[in-house]
């Protein structure tokens, strides 16, 4: 079942309040999924040289996030949530990942990228959003999820969103069925997976359709004919984030724009919490037609 929700910022009130917007959003979508909730915002870009890194530990204890950043080479922690956390790394990604895959066993990075953060927790969505500060945070975009879980156990690592390549993520709402052999190919190409969800290798595909030089829209047009099953896909990169539905378009989805925002949800209830939604745009995304959105406004 699962809800999924997107929010993109077209104007400064929208960024300073997005987290607020896509938290309100999200709770609308309780229901669809109650086992857990992530969100990704893009938000406060590290400069050149620099990464930005969500970590969770999977582990008994919160941990010492400012120790373990002191151990990476300096690292600064910009959030300590418990059992999440959001460092800045001088460097690049795999260079951390390395390092944390031989000095922190129980810590994963679920999340890596210039903008990128990203908050996930078992529990329904009020457990993340209240316990980590969502609301306060602005940004210039984001997705949310609510997990009903049906693949796979439920675990705060199987939790949506999944992120496979920097300032990537994704959102998922549905169910595919030639993942596993999908899986193995992706990882035979240097793609990394970390649970066994389904929605997991839908990131990595795309994740490696990007690293072969398409664009995110070349990437979602291309997964129409590789991935097998039903689905509504949200991915979000740092210039923005866009829209697919399956040829057969059995998930719900609805899609809304106004000179402020631009926003997608599975129910329209998401939606008409934000403001100005009365006077909006409001239309379902068509089968197999790839909607993005950038500062230029939406393209197909």
């Amino acid at each position: 079942m699962c809800g999924i929700a997107g929010l993109f910022a077209k104007s400064p009130a929208v960024e300073r309040e997005l987290g607020a917007r896509l938290a309100d959003m999200l709770e609308q979508l309780a229901d669809r999924g109650p086992d857990s909730a992530g969100v990704a915002l893009y938000r406060d870009p590290v400069g050149p040289g620099a990464t930005k890194l969500s970590l969770l530990r999977s582990g008994p204890g919160a941990g010492d996030w400012a120790a373990l950043a002191r151990r990476l080479g300096g690292a600064t922690v910009l959030a300590d949530h418990g059992d999440h956390a959001i460092l800045r790394v001088d460097g690049d990604a795999a260079a951390a990942r390395a390092w944390l895959s031989e000095h922190a066993l129980d810590v994963s990075v679920i999340a890596a990228g210039t903008a990128i953060e990203l908050h996930k927790r078992t529990g329904r969505p009020n457990v993340l959003l209240d316990g980590c500060g969502i609301r306060a945070m602005s940004a210039t975009h984001g997705l949310g999820h609510t997990r009903m879980a049906t693949e796979s156990r439920v675990t705060t690592a199987g939790s949506h969103p999944f992120s496979t390549g920097e300032d990537l993520c994704l959102v998922h709402n549905g169910s595919l069925s030639n993942h596993n052999r999908l899986r193995r190919e992706l990882r035979r190409r240097g793609i990394r997976f970390a649970t066994d969800n389904d929605s997991e290798v839908a990131a990595g595909y795309l994740t490696w359709r990007l690293l072969e030089g398409d664009t995110l829209a070349q990437a979602l047009e291309a997964s129409l004919s590789d991935l097998d099953g039903f689905f509504t896909f949200a991915v979000a990169t740092r210039d923005g984030f866009a829209v697919l539905r399956d040829p057969i378009a059995c998930k719900p989805a609805v899609m809304a724009e106004t000179d402020a925002w631009v926003a997608m949800a599975s129910e329209y209830r998401a939606i008409a919490t934000l403001p100005g939604a009365e006077r909006a745009r409001v239309w379902e995304p068509e089968p197999a037609r790839v909607y993005s959105f950038d500062r230029q406004g939406v393209t197909a």
